[in-house]
């Protein structure tokens, strides 16, 4: 298993926003991680990707610790807080973190992928001049920049224009064509459901359901929410 989540739990004070959650994700895979806002999702992907410790409970990845440093470097992380340097340049943004993936070119890699997402335009320009969507679409570039074996995606598709979408999506594809293992956070569920072979739902911190993807969220979206989901 790529990812192994067991018996996690986590603890805010006194409120547990984690519940004794399990999940096994395999290489090349995509998990579609659902959940009403507040369920939860947000703060399991933060301990999945490193960045939170579980109260109780084991998160590993390619069998080893979360937190060793060669797994997490496999880590693709496209999350709320875009993550990207506001007063550096778009190339110098791609530069730096090529570089602390220790890529051997970074310039080039840097340079390729500007490309990708379609700001090579605008790649000497300051990141606090560019909208939502263009930082978007940056971070996405960082995440993709070092062909991570694991990609941890929280609301990817927000602020992106229909083809910003198509882009992210076929990127996406590639990944796990080649191998990735995928686990995204969203509430745009048709966008999800062309990815996604399994699906989670959250339901106030606890697993409502886990398990391959039901094949009514093709033509219903909100099925599972519906099966599954709060009363």
């Amino acid at each position: 298993m790529t990812v192994q989540v067991d018996k996690v739990w986590k603890y805010f004070g006194d409120f547990p926003a984690v519940r004794e959650i399990t999940l096994h994700v395999e290489a090349g895979a995509c998990l579609a991680l659902l959940g009403r806002n507040g369920a939860g999702k947000t703060t399991l992907l933060r301990m999945i990707a490193g960045l939170s410790q579980p109260s109780q409970g084991d998160v590993r990845l390619l069998g080893k610790s979360v937190r060793d440093s060669e797994a997490r470097a496999r880590i693709g992380l496209l999350g709320h807080g875009i993550g990207v340097y506001e007063e550096l340049s778009a190339f110098e943004n791609l530069r730096h973190f090529a570089n602390l993936f220790g890529l051997p070119q970074p310039a080039a890699a840097a340079r390729q992928w500007l490309e990708r997402v379609n700001l090579a335009h605008v790649s000497e320009s300051p990141v606090r001049e560019f909208s939502r969507g263009m930082r978007q679409r940056l971070a996405v570039a960082r995440a993709f920049l070092h062909d991570p074996g694991v990609l941890l995606l929280d609301e990817p598709f927000t602020s992106l224009d229909d083809r910003a979408v198509a882009l992210l999506q076929s990127l996406l594809s590639g990944a796990l064509a080649r191998g990735a293992t995928v686990i995204m956070s969203t509430h745009q569920l048709r966008e999800a459901m062309e990815l996604a072979m399994h699906a989670a739902l959250l339901v106030r911190g606890k697993l409502g359901f886990f398990g391959a993807r039901p094949v009514e969220m093709l033509e219903d979206p909100g099925w599972l929410y519906r099966q599954y989901g709060e009363a």
